[in-house]
């Protein structure tokens, strides 16, 4: 199969020799979305994107990475029209707001953060919010085609399949994702042998970043002072993407001025 365009990135991040090629995948598009957003193209400038920006706004993790990018006149206009936009709707959500009527026992009652089920108007807005980020959307959506690529390639390209094979195998979240779509994309007959690759490739590099930090941590006995690192110097970073996702030791992504 020759690889088209939309293939290179993913053969690419499987050519990385990354502890997961998604995670790789996922920085490069978030990368790409904050360039968009604030970069040297002004693409903050743009009606429909300030629009969009206006409605979704941004999740906690994505306005640090805005304000390490370094705009900060591009991040100043995004959120001067965003909170022309979340003023009116404030004033709306208090004008809505009617306070419940306080219990016999309610003075007894201690404080709770039960964010997952607000029980007013103003706790369902902020929610609402917080359910949306236009870099998280961006990148996300893009994300999912990747997964029907990997797909598309492991069925048809015995050169991807082989890079699949020789990987890495991937962090846990991701891992998961190729699971739940596998169910779903793959026949029975091809489930059968996706899973024979997958799941000892899962189990083989997780014993592996195990035994990394294993090693990491034994360094640090003082009879071990004199031996040799192994591949273990890099095992806490390693371990934490392979957990959880992302680059722990990543230095915060600026702007190429």
């Amino acid at each position: 199969m020759k690889e088209k365009i939309y293939t290179i990135p993913l053969m690419d991040a499987f050519k990385a020799d990354d502890e997961c090629p998604f995670c790789f995948i996922e920085r490069n598009l978030e990368q790409h979305a904050i360039d968009f957003v604030l970069g040297s193209g002004a693409s903050y400038m743009e009606d429909d994107v300030r629009a969009e920006t206006d409605k979704l706004g941004f999740c906690r993790r994505h306005y640090k990475k805005m304000f390490d990018y370094g705009n900060r006149l591009g991040s100043g206009l995004i959120l001067t029209t965003h909170f022309k936009k979340k003023n009116k709707e404030l004033k709306q959500q208090i004008k809505m707001f009617s306070p419940g009527k306080a219990s016999m026992l309610s003075h007894f009652k201690k404080a709770q953060t039960d964010s997952d089920h607000p029980k007013t108007n103003i706790g369902m807005w902020i929610k609402e919010q917080q359910k949306t980020c236009y870099i998280c959307d961006y990148y996300k959506n893009t994300y999912a085609r990747y997964l029907d690529t990997f797909f598309e390639l492991y069925r048809k390209n015995p050169d991807f399949k082989e890079l699949f094979k020789a990987s890495k195998g991937f962090c846990l979240n991701h891992f998961a994702d190729l699971v739940e779509n596998a169910e779903t994309i793959l026949s029975d007959k091809e489930k059968k042998s996706f899973y024979e690759i997958l799941f000892p490739l899962m189990t083989e590099n997780l014993q592996r970043v195990t035994d990394d930090l294993e090693w990491f941590c034994d360094k640090f006995d003082y009879k071990n002072k004199d031996a040799d690192w192994k591949n273990s110097r890099d095992a806490v970073q390693r371990g934490m993407q392979k957990a959880g996702s992302g680059y722990p030791a990543d230095p915060p992504y600026k702007a190429d001025l």
